[in-house]
């Protein structure tokens, strides 16, 4: 072999490869590599030519030609038999190749391959002419890829948006554009890829799009759909205005639904998305979002949805309405601003449209902005908000409190001087007003009905709160004196019976509270014998309050807008304990890592909100991290209050619920409709054996009536590729004696779910739920998701069932159909999916 070094100038950028495994895409994941039976690259690394070409570079020569046979003829040189030049990071091969030195042109026949440069680009042809210093040429009979790197039989995935494509002719008319004439693209497996654009014209810009024109969409090589014009996104950050795939499903109640949208790439921090939905049995829908990422600490999320409804019944009964949204952040001169708006139009029109169960009964609208800093200790916290909660689905039947503006300052317990004591305090400045609908009983015996109530329109209330305390430690006993004395001035108060009457007479409140908090000391043990592998331990800490509220003496005319206006006198003493049990492993065992279906948790936290473009670490990019050897297995925590004052300072109200300070403090169940000196026993289990399982049961027993008030039990468990989620909730409300009342005392309803795989697992998964009224003894919902996903394609069904008290009786069918890194082709929306 002869063998020479000449420097040469070859492709910057080539964006065509032949796909020899599977792809990996954003949506789908990776096979594994050597599984594919296509014909793969040349392994290079290790040729004679590969290892002269590397000593050559260390030598600061870019260049490495290598041949079994070379001619020279002036400037043209002739290389016949295993050609490779090697060239900065490409590589180009050849059975034979005739290269000019004066025009750096280079003529290539014979498994003619190119490899390389910053998109880890390849390109196959039968024979093709480049030009090394123009970085221009054209390419027959091609197969490439792009953005993917080739070792040999394994495969490095480059790029967040890998494509293949194939053509009879490929321009390239400058260092990162091409034009394919008479080919396809896909990112599947080729020869026979699942799905494929085939297209008289290409037109790659690398690191942006391709676009494709008048082309046919073959799916498993049938063709389904014709486009005048696709565009398919070469890199993931690439955004472009167009309209997007049409969405399509079946519903009971709703008819038949065909939709679409238009996607705007406003610039680089912000987009929107318009689209319209037709509802064969009712009308047109409406859905816009809009996004924006000034930097990388704020964004704006805006949506809105909408439904102009031609009604259903006779006559017809019109359930229209519109709900707007608007999440954003950011921060202003040190201050952290935070908005969560929520605009909706009627109760009626969420029962009837929403198609997430637990959404669409979610009586409340919240909305809150503000603007907080804290520094050194103290917190200033500025903001308006607005609270509704609808009574029922007819118009106007709504409470809303409101707060605008209001102004918080406060700090943590600081030293004062050199004493053993500590300060803080709380205040707050609030513009405030309450409006309640009148509400009437349906009783045969006794109706009647309670008129509208109303404040001004802006009552103001200044509200202080200062505190001293005295923290004393002695041989492991904790002792917390402290003492509050609460200031609070409104411009009006309440006067009369039943709802009363907000009149512009100003009102003192004046309080002082005595408390004294006992820590005991820890009681605990260690376990010299081992469990099932572990060491455990075991923790009780026991703890006792005695407060005292005294001054409140005119509670009934305060009020009452949120937990600064529920304070009353009290006399109580407050006591419980919390047990833990502690397990410690002696050796270093793995978290199991695989992606669960946590979106089927029953009773977990609220997932948060979703920034605009957020760029997060995908779950394959960290490692397994060791397991905690040591994990709190159970904690029990058992709490209750002994009032020596029953009825609170004249404060509770015979046959009715009461809502005070002390009993928020213990439990969100209201159980005072009457003097009573024993609260419930609440009782707090949660079970936490490992990272995937876990089990909590909450429950308030009343020994006074002999009866559980409340009772929520949840069970999670996560085992492989399963997950199985359960839950059962009870309340029992002590109610309102007045014969008004026409609401259910007893709920009793149970969660279920069940799920195999995830959203993006090769191959299938399925989940399904449901949720059952046991008092009503009816199904509330059942929903049924399952996936098949292949290489680089997916088809997504869902079943939904609703029940919605007398409003909604809905079966609902939809699918979606993704195509990896192109879009997804149905109804079913990401946030309304099971998994």
């Amino acid at each position: 072999m002869t063998l020479r070094n000449r420097f040469l100038i070859t492709a910057a950028v080539l964006c065509h490869l032949v796909l020899v495994l599977p792809l990996v895409t954003s949506q789908l994941p990776p096979g594994k590599a050597g599984t594919s039976a296509l014909e793969k690259p040349a392994p290079a690394p290790t040729t004679p030519c590969a290892l002269a070409a590397a000593a050559q570079k260390e030598k600061g020569d870019v260049n490495t030609i290598c041949a079994i046979q070379q001619e020279e003829e002036g400037s043209v040189y002739k290389l016949h038999g295993a050609v490779e030049i090697y060239y900065g990071s490409y590589i180009l091969r050849a059975d034979e190749a005739t290269y000019n030195s004066d025009t750096r042109e280079a003529t290539a026949t014979g498994h003619f391959t190119l490899d390389g440069g910053p998109n880890d680009d390849h390109i196959r042809a039968s024979h093709g002419t480049y030009n090394l210093a123009l970085e221009t040429g054209r390419f027959y009979d091609v197969t490439g890829t792009t953005g993917l790197l080739f070792r040999g039989n394994q495969v490095i995935l480059t790029s967040t948006a890998p494509f293949a494509f194939t053509g009879k002719i490929v321009d390239k008319t400058s260092p990162e554009h091409y034009l394919v004439y008479d080919g396809t693209i896909t990112t599947c497996e080729l020869p026979h890829p699942k799905w494929q654009f085939e297209a008289r014209k290409v037109i790659v810009d690398v690191g942006g799009n391709a676009k494709i024109y008048r082309s046919s969409f073959l799916l498993h090589g049938i063709p389904m759909l014709y486009f005048p014009f696709v565009t398919h996104p070469v890199e993931k950050e690439s955004r472009q205005s167009g309209f997007l795939m049409p969405s399509v499903a079946r519903s009971s109640t709703k008819g038949n639904v065909v939709g679409d949208a238009y996607y705007w790439a406003i610039n680089r921090m912000m987009d929107a998305t318009l689209g319209a939905e037709y509802f064969s049995l009712r009308g047109w829908s409406q859905r816009g979002e809009f996004r924006a990422r000034p930097s990388e600490t704020s964004y704006v999320d805006l949506n809105y949805f909408g439904v102009i409804d031609r009604g259903i019944g006779s006559p017809p009964l019109k359930e229209g309405g519109e709900n707007v949204r608007l999440n954003s952040a950011g921060n202003i001169d040190g201050f952290r601003a935070v908005a969560n708006i929520d605009y909706l139009s009627s109760f009626l029109f969420r029962l009837a449209f929403n198609e997430v169960f637990t959404q669409a009964v979610y009586s409340e609208v919240k909305s809150q902005a503000f603007l907080s800093k804290s520094t050194e200790g103290f917190n200033l916290n500025g903001f308006v908000e607005r609270y509704q909660n609808f009574l029922s689905t007819t118009p106007g039947q709504v409470v809303t409190i409101s707060h605008a503006p209001s102004l918080d300052f406060s700090s943590v317990d600081q030293k004062l001087g050199r004493s053993p004591l500590y300060w803080s305090f709380d205040s707050s400045a609030a513009g405030l007003s309450r409006s309640e609908p009148e509400q009437c009983s349906s009783s045969t015996f006794l109706p009647f009905c309670t008129p509208p109530f109303r404040t001004g329109n802006l009552l103001e209330r200044f509200d202080l709160n200062p505190e001293i305390s005295l923290p004393l430690l002695f041989r492991g006993w904790s002792l917390r004196p402290e003492l509050t004395l609460h200031e609070t001035y409104y411009t009006e108060r309440l006067v009369g019976e039943g709802p009363g009457q907000a009149v512009t007479d100003a009102l003192n409140r004046q309080a002082l509270e005595a408390a004294v908090e006992l820590r005991p000391p820890v009681v605990e043990r260690i376990f010299d014998k081992e469990f099932l592998g572990r060491k455990w331990k075991h923790v009780i800490e026991p703890r006792a309050v005695y407060r005292f509220v005294t001054g409140v003496n005119n509670f009934a005319n305060v009020l009452k807008f949120d937990e600064r206006d529920i304070l009353t006198d009290t006399h109580e003493v407050e006591y419980g304990f919390v047990t833990r049990l502690y397990a410690k492993r002696n050796f270093q065992k793995p978290e199991d890592c695989d992606t669960i279906m946590s979106a089927l948790t029953v009773g977990g936290a609220t997932p948060e909100l979703v920034v605009p473009w957020q760029h997060t670490n995908p779950v394959a990019d960290r490692p397994c991290q060791g397991g905690p050897q040591t994990r709190e297995i159970v904690t029990l925590e058992l709490e209750q209050k002994y009032f020596l004052d029953p009825t609170f300072g004249g404060a509770l109200v015979r046959g009715q619920r009461n809502v005070f300070t002390t009993t928020v403090d213990l439990t969100g169940i209201a159980f005072l409709t009457q003097p009573r000196h024993l609260s419930p026993l609440i009782s707090r289990l949660r079970v936490e054996t490992s990272s995937r399982t876990d089990a909590e049961w909450d429950m308030d027993y009343d020994f006074q009536n002999n009866r559980v008030n409340a009772s929520t039990l949840l069970a999670n468990y996560h085992i492989g590729q399963v997950t199985i989620s359960g839950g059962d909730a009870f309340l029992q409300t002590p109610g309102p004696t007045a014969p008004s009342a026409t609401s259910p005392s007893r709920f009793d309803q149970y969660r279920a779910a069940l799920g195999y795989g995830r959203s993006n697992k090769r191959g299938f998964s399925a989940a399904g739920s449901f949720g059952f009224d046991a008092e009503s003894k009816s199904l509330q919902f059942v929903s049924a998701q399952t996936t098949y996903n292949w290489d680089c394609c997916g088809m997504t069904m869902e079943y939904r069932s609703y029940s919605v008290a007398n409003v909604r009786n809905d079966n609902l069918f939809r699918f979606t159909f993704t195509l990896a890194n192109i879009a997804s082709f149905g109804s079913l929306r990401q946030q309304e999916r099971l998994y």
